[in-house]
Protein backbone atom coordinates (compact mmCIF):
# COMPACT_ATOMS: atom_id res chain seq x y z
CA UNK A 1 0.00 0.00 0.00
CA UNK A 2 1.72 3.42 -0.52
CA UNK A 3 2.26 6.01 1.83
CA UNK A 4 -0.55 8.75 1.30
CA UNK A 5 0.36 10.86 3.80
CA UNK A 6 1.68 13.56 1.83
CA UNK A 7 -1.48 13.92 0.06
CA UNK A 8 -3.88 13.30 2.71
CA UNK A 9 -2.29 16.06 5.08
CA UNK A 10 -3.80 18.76 2.79
CA UNK A 11 -6.90 17.42 2.45
CA UNK A 12 -10.13 17.82 4.44
CA UNK A 13 -11.49 15.24 7.06
CA UNK A 14 -14.43 14.83 4.68
CA UNK A 15 -12.85 13.60 2.01
CA UNK A 16 -9.80 11.75 3.40
CA UNK A 17 -12.31 9.39 5.45
CA UNK A 18 -13.83 8.71 2.13
CA UNK A 19 -10.12 7.03 1.16
CA UNK A 20 -9.68 3.69 0.23
CA UNK A 21 -5.61 3.51 0.25
CA UNK A 22 -4.68 0.35 -0.87
CA UNK A 23 -6.67 1.19 -4.33
CA UNK A 24 -7.34 4.90 -4.74
CA UNK A 25 -6.10 5.89 -7.99
CA UNK A 26 -6.68 9.90 -8.15
CA UNK A 27 -8.39 12.44 -6.40
CA UNK A 28 -9.83 15.02 -9.00
CA UNK A 29 -10.64 18.44 -7.51
CA UNK A 30 -12.58 21.69 -9.24
CA UNK A 31 -13.98 24.24 -8.20
CA UNK A 32 -17.30 24.08 -7.11
CA UNK A 33 -18.04 20.72 -8.25
CA UNK A 34 -18.32 17.50 -5.98
CA UNK A 35 -14.42 16.20 -5.57
CA UNK A 36 -14.40 12.72 -7.30
CA UNK A 37 -12.62 9.51 -5.78
CA UNK A 38 -11.14 7.14 -8.70
CA UNK A 39 -10.61 3.47 -8.32
CA UNK A 40 -9.68 0.68 -10.65
CA UNK A 41 -13.23 0.22 -12.88
CA UNK A 42 -15.19 2.89 -10.69
CA UNK A 43 -15.80 6.21 -8.80
CA UNK A 44 -16.67 7.81 -5.47
CA UNK A 45 -18.61 10.87 -6.12
CA UNK A 46 -18.58 12.63 -2.87
CA UNK A 47 -21.13 15.65 -1.45
CA UNK A 48 -17.84 17.21 -0.43
CA UNK A 49 -17.91 20.73 -2.75
CA UNK A 50 -14.47 22.96 -3.04
CA UNK A 51 -14.40 26.52 -3.46
CA UNK A 52 -12.02 28.50 -4.76
CA UNK A 53 -10.86 29.45 -1.04
CA UNK A 54 -10.23 25.76 -0.29
CA UNK A 55 -8.60 25.11 -3.49
CA UNK A 56 -5.89 28.07 -2.84
CA UNK A 57 -5.27 26.82 0.74
CA UNK A 58 -4.81 23.02 -0.36
CA UNK A 59 -2.34 24.19 -2.92
CA UNK A 60 -0.65 26.57 -0.27
CA UNK A 61 -0.60 23.41 1.56
CA UNK A 62 0.85 21.49 -0.81
CA UNK A 63 3.41 24.38 -1.69
CA UNK A 64 4.52 23.96 2.61
CA UNK A 65 2.94 27.98 2.46
CA UNK A 66 5.12 29.41 -0.33
CA UNK A 67 4.23 28.72 -3.92
CA UNK A 68 6.63 31.09 -5.12
CA UNK A 69 9.04 28.19 -4.61
CA UNK A 70 7.48 26.14 -6.20
CA UNK A 71 6.33 28.40 -9.28
CA UNK A 72 8.38 26.54 -11.75
CA UNK A 73 7.19 23.27 -11.26
CA UNK A 74 3.43 24.77 -11.14
CA UNK A 75 4.09 26.19 -14.63
CA UNK A 76 4.63 22.79 -15.70
CA UNK A 77 1.29 22.03 -14.85
CA UNK A 78 2.28 19.75 -11.50
CA UNK A 79 3.66 19.54 -8.12
CA UNK A 80 5.73 16.18 -7.21
CA UNK A 81 5.32 15.19 -3.56
CA UNK A 82 7.52 13.02 -0.82
CA UNK A 83 6.18 9.28 -1.93
CA UNK A 84 5.95 10.09 -5.75
CA UNK A 85 2.42 11.55 -5.33
CA UNK A 86 1.77 14.23 -8.09
CA UNK A 87 -0.55 16.77 -8.12
CA UNK A 88 -2.17 17.96 -11.89
CA UNK A 89 -2.98 21.73 -12.00
CA UNK A 90 -4.83 24.01 -14.23
CA UNK A 91 -6.63 27.24 -14.28
CA UNK A 92 -6.11 30.21 -16.02
CA UNK A 93 -2.38 30.38 -17.62
CA UNK A 94 -0.54 33.43 -18.11
CA UNK A 95 1.72 33.26 -20.85
CA UNK A 96 4.95 35.45 -22.29
CA UNK A 97 6.91 34.52 -25.42
CA UNK A 98 5.37 31.81 -25.94
CA UNK A 99 6.20 30.32 -22.29
CA UNK A 100 3.82 29.48 -19.40
CA UNK A 101 4.94 32.26 -16.72
CA UNK A 102 2.13 31.62 -14.09
CA UNK A 103 -1.12 29.90 -13.34
CA UNK A 104 -3.65 32.35 -12.20
CA UNK A 105 -7.15 31.13 -10.42
CA UNK A 106 -6.02 27.19 -10.28
CA UNK A 107 -9.36 25.60 -10.95
CA UNK A 108 -8.63 22.06 -10.63
CA UNK A 109 -6.08 19.78 -8.59
CA UNK A 110 -5.64 16.00 -9.92
CA UNK A 111 -3.80 14.05 -7.27
CA UNK A 112 -2.17 10.60 -8.89
CA UNK A 113 -1.36 8.21 -6.69
CA UNK A 114 1.87 6.61 -7.54
CA UNK A 115 2.18 2.71 -7.13
CA UNK A 116 5.27 1.08 -7.48
CA UNK A 117 5.11 -2.59 -9.09
CA UNK A 118 8.20 -4.14 -8.23
CA UNK A 119 8.78 -7.02 -10.74
CA UNK A 120 6.66 -5.29 -13.77
CA UNK A 121 9.41 -5.88 -16.22
CA UNK A 122 10.59 -9.38 -15.09
CA UNK A 123 8.79 -11.11 -17.94
CA UNK A 124 9.83 -8.21 -20.35
CA UNK A 125 13.82 -8.57 -19.41
CA UNK A 126 14.33 -11.84 -21.03
CA UNK A 127 13.90 -9.57 -24.22
CA UNK A 128 16.24 -6.69 -23.20
CA UNK A 129 18.90 -8.44 -21.79
CA UNK A 130 20.32 -11.64 -23.76
CA UNK A 131 23.65 -13.07 -23.01
CA UNK A 132 24.95 -10.52 -20.87
CA UNK A 133 24.22 -7.49 -23.43
CA UNK A 134 21.21 -5.05 -23.27
CA UNK A 135 19.44 -4.66 -26.43
CA UNK A 136 18.22 -1.74 -27.96
CA UNK A 137 14.41 -1.25 -27.18
CA UNK A 138 11.39 0.50 -27.75
CA UNK A 139 8.52 0.23 -25.71
CA UNK A 140 5.14 1.01 -27.34
CA UNK A 141 1.32 1.33 -26.75
CA UNK A 142 -1.71 3.40 -26.23
CA UNK A 143 -1.76 5.50 -23.57
CA UNK A 144 -2.56 4.13 -20.17
CA UNK A 145 -1.18 0.80 -20.93
CA UNK A 146 1.55 0.55 -17.97
CA UNK A 147 4.26 1.66 -20.36
CA UNK A 148 5.74 3.99 -18.02
CA UNK A 149 5.57 1.62 -15.31
CA UNK A 150 7.28 -1.48 -16.95
CA UNK A 151 9.83 1.32 -17.81
CA UNK A 152 10.46 2.45 -14.30
CA UNK A 153 11.04 -1.02 -12.98
CA UNK A 154 13.09 -2.19 -16.11
CA UNK A 155 15.56 0.98 -15.03
CA UNK A 156 15.78 -1.04 -11.55
CA UNK A 157 16.14 -4.12 -13.18
CA UNK A 158 18.95 -2.89 -15.73
CA UNK A 159 20.49 -0.92 -12.56
CA UNK A 160 20.54 -3.86 -10.45
CA UNK A 161 22.17 -5.93 -13.31
CA UNK A 162 25.16 -4.33 -12.93
CA UNK A 163 25.05 -1.41 -15.88
CA UNK A 164 25.11 1.99 -15.14
CA UNK A 165 21.85 3.90 -15.96
CA UNK A 166 21.14 7.65 -17.11
CA UNK A 167 17.38 8.13 -16.80
CA UNK A 168 16.39 11.13 -18.41
CA UNK A 169 12.97 12.05 -16.34
CA UNK A 170 11.55 14.63 -18.23
CA UNK A 171 8.25 15.11 -16.59
CA UNK A 172 9.27 13.67 -12.93
CA UNK A 173 7.17 10.20 -13.66
CA UNK A 174 9.46 7.40 -13.25
CA UNK A 175 11.99 8.38 -10.60
CA UNK A 176 9.46 10.97 -8.93
CA UNK A 177 12.20 12.95 -7.50
CA UNK A 178 11.71 15.00 -4.31
CA UNK A 179 13.96 17.75 -3.44
CA UNK A 180 16.86 15.52 -5.22
CA UNK A 181 15.77 12.37 -3.38
CA UNK A 182 14.11 9.32 -6.01
CA UNK A 183 11.11 8.12 -4.73
CA UNK A 184 10.73 5.08 -6.63
CA UNK A 185 13.41 1.99 -6.36
CA UNK A 186 14.71 3.13 -9.73
CA UNK A 187 18.06 0.83 -9.02
CA UNK A 188 21.98 0.73 -7.32
CA UNK A 189 23.66 2.09 -10.29
CA UNK A 190 21.29 4.59 -12.01
CA UNK A 191 21.45 8.74 -11.87
CA UNK A 192 18.42 10.68 -12.50
CA UNK A 193 18.32 14.14 -14.98
CA UNK A 194 14.56 15.49 -14.28
CA UNK A 195 12.94 18.71 -15.40
CA UNK A 196 14.77 18.80 -18.61
CA UNK A 197 14.18 18.30 -22.27
CA UNK A 198 14.72 14.73 -23.23
CA UNK A 199 17.11 15.38 -25.89
CA UNK A 200 19.28 17.85 -24.00
CA UNK A 201 19.53 15.51 -20.82
CA UNK A 202 20.68 12.21 -22.99
CA UNK A 203 23.21 14.50 -24.50
CA UNK A 204 24.39 15.85 -21.30
CA UNK A 205 24.30 12.23 -19.47
CA UNK A 206 26.46 10.98 -21.62
CA UNK A 207 28.88 13.50 -21.90
CA UNK A 208 29.29 13.86 -18.21
CA UNK A 209 27.65 10.83 -16.68
CA UNK A 210 29.66 7.59 -18.90
CA UNK A 211 26.56 5.41 -18.89
CA UNK A 212 26.25 2.35 -20.40
CA UNK A 213 22.11 2.75 -20.56
CA UNK A 214 19.95 5.40 -21.21
CA UNK A 215 16.28 5.65 -20.77
CA UNK A 216 13.55 7.79 -21.50
CA UNK A 217 10.07 8.04 -21.49
CA UNK A 218 7.52 9.05 -24.24
CA UNK A 219 10.36 9.82 -27.50
CA UNK A 220 9.18 11.57 -30.51
CA UNK A 221 10.37 14.38 -31.93
CA UNK A 222 13.31 15.60 -34.53
CA UNK A 223 15.24 16.24 -31.31
CA UNK A 224 14.89 13.01 -29.39
CA UNK A 225 15.87 11.11 -33.07
CA UNK A 226 19.38 13.41 -33.11
CA UNK A 227 20.44 12.80 -29.49
CA UNK A 228 19.21 9.16 -29.78
CA UNK A 229 21.65 8.56 -32.80
CA UNK A 230 24.23 10.99 -30.77
CA UNK A 231 23.23 8.11 -27.98
CA UNK A 232 23.82 4.77 -30.12
CA UNK A 233 26.48 6.02 -32.08
CA UNK A 234 28.67 6.70 -28.85
CA UNK A 235 28.05 3.16 -28.30
CA UNK A 236 25.45 3.67 -25.33
CA UNK A 237 22.27 1.19 -25.26
CA UNK A 238 19.12 2.72 -25.69
CA UNK A 239 15.89 2.17 -23.67
CA UNK A 240 12.56 4.46 -24.70
CA UNK A 241 8.76 4.11 -25.02
CA UNK A 242 6.57 5.97 -27.40
CA UNK A 243 2.64 6.17 -27.97
CA UNK A 244 1.10 3.65 -30.49
CA UNK A 245 -1.38 1.07 -30.89
CA UNK A 246 0.88 -0.98 -33.72
CA UNK A 247 3.77 -0.76 -36.24
CA UNK A 248 1.34 0.94 -38.91
CA UNK A 249 0.62 3.73 -36.36
CA UNK A 250 4.23 4.51 -34.53
CA UNK A 251 5.51 4.89 -38.20
CA UNK A 252 3.01 7.85 -38.99
CA UNK A 253 5.57 9.79 -36.63
CA UNK A 254 8.45 10.87 -38.69
CA UNK A 255 10.93 10.67 -36.45
CA UNK A 256 10.24 7.48 -34.83
CA UNK A 257 9.54 5.63 -38.45
CA UNK A 258 13.04 7.55 -39.28
CA UNK A 259 14.80 5.31 -35.86
CA UNK A 260 13.01 2.12 -37.62
CA UNK A 261 13.97 2.70 -41.07
CA UNK A 262 17.49 3.09 -39.60
CA UNK A 263 16.90 -0.40 -37.69
CA UNK A 264 18.26 1.03 -34.34
CA UNK A 265 16.17 -0.86 -31.97
CA UNK A 266 17.12 -4.66 -31.94
CA UNK A 267 13.73 -5.17 -29.89
CA UNK A 268 9.99 -3.65 -30.91
CA UNK A 269 7.80 -3.99 -27.67
CA UNK A 270 3.97 -3.39 -28.16
CA UNK A 271 2.05 -3.59 -24.58
CA UNK A 272 -1.36 -4.27 -24.56
CA UNK A 273 -4.21 -3.25 -21.46
CA UNK A 274 -2.12 -3.20 -18.00
CA UNK A 275 1.22 -4.10 -18.51
CA UNK A 276 0.33 -6.74 -21.02
CA UNK A 277 3.18 -7.68 -23.40
CA UNK A 278 1.58 -8.05 -27.14
CA UNK A 279 3.69 -8.52 -30.66
CA UNK A 280 7.49 -8.34 -29.87
CA UNK A 281 9.78 -7.64 -33.33
CA UNK A 282 13.36 -8.45 -33.11
CA UNK A 283 15.76 -7.46 -35.64
CA UNK A 284 16.31 -10.22 -37.98
CA UNK A 285 18.99 -9.79 -40.53
CA UNK A 286 18.10 -6.46 -40.84
CA UNK A 287 14.68 -6.98 -40.81
CA UNK A 288 12.49 -6.99 -38.26
CA UNK A 289 10.31 -10.21 -37.68
CA UNK A 290 7.69 -11.08 -35.11
CA UNK A 291 7.52 -14.45 -33.07
CA UNK A 292 4.74 -15.30 -36.05
CA UNK A 293 6.85 -15.10 -38.62
CA UNK A 294 5.77 -12.11 -39.75
CA UNK A 295 8.33 -9.74 -41.64
CA UNK A 296 7.72 -5.97 -41.50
Amino acid sequence: MSDLRSITRVLSRDICYRIDENTLEEIRIRVDRPVILKYPGKEDILEHIVNQVEIVNILQSLCNNSIYSYQSQICDGYITLAGGHRVGITGNVAMKEGKIINVNYVSSLNFRVAREIIGASDEIMKDVLVNGEINNTLIVSKPGCGKTTILRDLVRNISNSGFTVSLIDERGEIASMYKGIPQNDIGLRTDVMDNVTKSLGMKIAIRTMAPQVIVADEIGTKDDLEAINYGICSGVKGIFTAHGADISELRKNESLNSLYEEKLFKRIIFLESRGKIGKIYYLDKNMYKSVDGILV
